[in-house]
């Protein structure tokens, strides 16, 4: 069940440094760091070496390297703010782009075009502080653009009322992208298949270069309240990412029950192997404790599928995606 969401790379690739002069042409061999540990670059501190890392710092250079990638028959995986993923213990064996590629722009009225490695954060800054309201709802939500595009980021609406879910999907207009034959091509947000986490780029082959938000006219006042009450409502529920890193909801949500309650239920919160735990706060977020393991982690997992299945009769699916070697 664990391995439903796994970006394997091939066991058997020539040396780093081979990889490396294969994609010289293309990327330039000093723009290529070899054998790079992955778990800084993730929200979880979990990860083995990439055997190349590339740093894509625009969106064409997005482009280029995974066509590159694609041409070379070298496995490849682009690696975002390094949320909602955990990076096996072996690292990754092939290329990791690494998308850096954070251009914003604001071409027209209430338009703002943000290039796929923007980090969310930044982005609702730069809007509210041009009173474009319809990003403020996802403070607090570790994430780039380009993956804030891939699970539809979502949040509930406002504070008191809190009555509906926002979703990223309301606010998109366009999305650059990568198709699998390699074309680049502006999608509209009717061609995303926007859903419940859930877009177009859950398919293989898809990858997201820049993307137009249409916003509203904002009161900069009202903003900063939502985006307040948002963070301060995720601090009192969610670990902190600076004391407990972690990769957030760890399974998917199941409609009318709840993953987490079920975990709960169980007495699991706290419950630790290794130095991977579910959270005192959460108990469908685990965190690590310090130097914990991908193994932790994935041993963690079973034994929660295994004590709900037991106790409950319901399948926990994992929600996170399992990246590389394990």
């Amino acid at each position: 069940m664990i391995r439903d969401r796994i970006v394997m790379s091939e066991a058997k690739l020539p040396t780093p440094s081979v990889l490396a002069d294969q994609l010289t042409s293309a990327l330039g061999r000093e723009h290529l760091r070899l054998s790079v540990p992955l778990a800084p670059y993730t929200t979880f501190r979990i990860g083995g070496p990439a055997d190349v890392l590339y740093d894509a710092t625009s969106a064409d250079a997005l482009a280029t390297a995974v066509l590159a990638a694609r041409q070379t028959g070298i496995p490849w995986f682009v690696l975002g703010l390094g949320a909602n993923i955990l990076v096996g213990d072996r690292g990754f064996r092939g290329l990791v782009i690494r998308n850096v590629s954070r251009r914003v722009e604001f071409p027209g009225a209430g338009v703002v075009r943000a290039e796929s490695g923007t980090v969310v954060a930044n982005l609702i800054a730069a809007t509210v502080a041009h009173n474009l309201s319809g990003l403020e709802h996802f403070a607090g939500i570790p994430s780039t653009v380009g993956g804030a595009i891939k699970q539809n980021l979502h949040f509930l609406s406002p504070a008191p009322a809190r009555e509906r879910t926002v979703f990223l999907a309301e606010v998109v207009q366009t999305v650059d992208l990568i198709d699998p034959s390699g074309s680049r091509q502006t999608v509209p947000r009717e061609g995303m298949r926007f859903g419940y986490d859930e877009s177009l780029l859950h398919e293989p082959g898809y990858v997201a270069l820049a993307a137009e938000f249409q916003l509203g006219n904002g009161d900069p006042v009202v903003m900063h309240r939502i985006m307040q009450e948002n963070l301060s409502w995720r601090g009192a529920r969610h670990p902190w990412l600076e004391y407990h890193p972690n990769a957030g909801s760890i399974f998917k949500k199941i409609e009318g029950v709840g993953a987490g309650r079920l975990i709960d239920n169980c007495g699991l919160k706290g419950f630790r192997l290794g130095a991977a735990q579910i959270s005192h706060v959460h108990a469908n977020i685990m965190v690590n404790l310090g130097g914990a393991t991908a193994a932790d982690v994935r041993a963690l997992i079973a034994y929660v599928q295994e004590s709900v299945a037991a106790k409950f009769g319901q399948q926990l699916e994992p929600e996170i995606g399992f990246v590389g070697e394990f």
